[in-house]
């Protein structure tokens, strides 16, 4: 029981660049970061597809595409995501979509000889009330957050089936649960996008319309935690190389600020003259989301972007990319 010995397992990831590996949703904010790592590191076999050109929901597929492919390694980023809006009209899409493409990824790497996959979660697999720092072991110990419970649910089985893979079959499967990312590559819709890149577009638009002020909701009281997506693809590669264990494993920066910390940051990066006017009618939201890294810290990894640097770095790739 407990998986494959971590020291015949581990440490080597890094030793064959040549090696075969699948990059499930490599478009995304997630993926499209761990391309960037990879190939600086000098990897040469990334095997990527599209969803035109691979639907990971179908069976058929993704078993054809294993075979044939056989890579060695997977690292499954892709996923069905969105904001609060989307997870309450559309569940059934949520719960479904991300448990074929796990079970299809998963079962189908395991057939065909894959030697180590890693599954990437979210932080919102934890309970709503979970106690702050959020360890890894807070996992189903109380109730989810209902605005998004079914896209948490589909990420928990995913950490569950990973397990479950290794405990049966010996078979290398790990597991990383990420804070709240930013970056290149994020979605700075003004509706559906999470709270930093909507601030940015909000400060931008309003930096270019030259507005005295901008409305920002709630009191700017509550605390959260940011990581910016190239240290999450440095993390996977750790891991990668590193870690074989049955837990999965907490990924964050370790730092927390306040939405009003954050908002009077991003209006310098931006160059935003206007003032902030917080309006303390709207909801707040979780006073407080912070995750414990400790158990990643301990096997050698930190962060390093600070949220400065890693605001800069955002704000200059929304520009060249996304002005309209």
């Amino acid at each position: 029981m407990g998986g494959p010995d971590k020291e015949t397992l581990a440490n080597s990831f890094l030793t064959d660049k040549t090696a075969k590996i699948f990059i499930a949703g490599h478009r995304g904010l997630v993926g499209s970061a761990i391309v960037r790592k990879l190939r600086s590191l000098g990897f040469e076999n990334l095997i990527l597809r599209s969803h035109k050109e691979l639907d990971l929901t179908r069976q058929s597929e993704v078993e054809k595409f294993f075979s044939q492919q056989r890579p060695k390694f997977v690292i499954l980023s892709a996923a069905k995501v969105g904001g609060i809006h989307a997870n309450n009209t559309y569940p059934a899409d949520f719960i479904s979509i991300n448990l074929q493409i796990q079970t299809n990824t998963i079962e189908s790497a395991y057939r065909n000889g894959v030697q180590k996959l890693l599954f990437l979660g979210s932080s919102c697999i934890y309970p709503k009330f979970a106690p702050q720092p959020i360890t890894e072991d807070a996992l189903l110990t109380g109730p989810l957050e209902p605005t998004n419970e079914w896209y948490a649910i589909a990420k928990i089985a995913g950490i569950k089936m990973c397990q479950a893979y290794r405990l049966q079959y010996n078979w290398d499967a790990i597991s990383g649960m990420p804070t709240n990312l930013y970056g290149p590559n994020d979605n700075f819709h003004p509706e559906n996008s999470h709270v930093l890149p909507a601030l940015m577009r909000r400060f931008h638009e309003a930096k270019v319309s030259g507005a005295k002020e901008v409305v920002v909701w709630g009191t700017g009281s509550p605390l959260r935690e940011f990581l910016h997506v190239d240290d999450l693809a440095d993390a996977v590669v750790f891991l990668m190389d590193k870690y074989s264990g049955l837990g999965h494993v907490n990924v964050g920066s370790g730092k927390e600020v306040t939405i009003k910390e954050l908002a009077e940051l991003m209006k310098e990066v931006v160059g935003l003259e206007g003032e902030l006017v917080w309006d303390s009618t709207k909801p707040d939201g979780t006073p407080r989301k912070l995750m414990d890294s400790s158990k990643l810290a301990s096997l050698g990894w930190t962060a390093k972007i600070s949220l400065r640097d890693g605001l800069v770095d955002t704000y200059k790739w929304y520009l060249e990319n996304l002005q309209q």
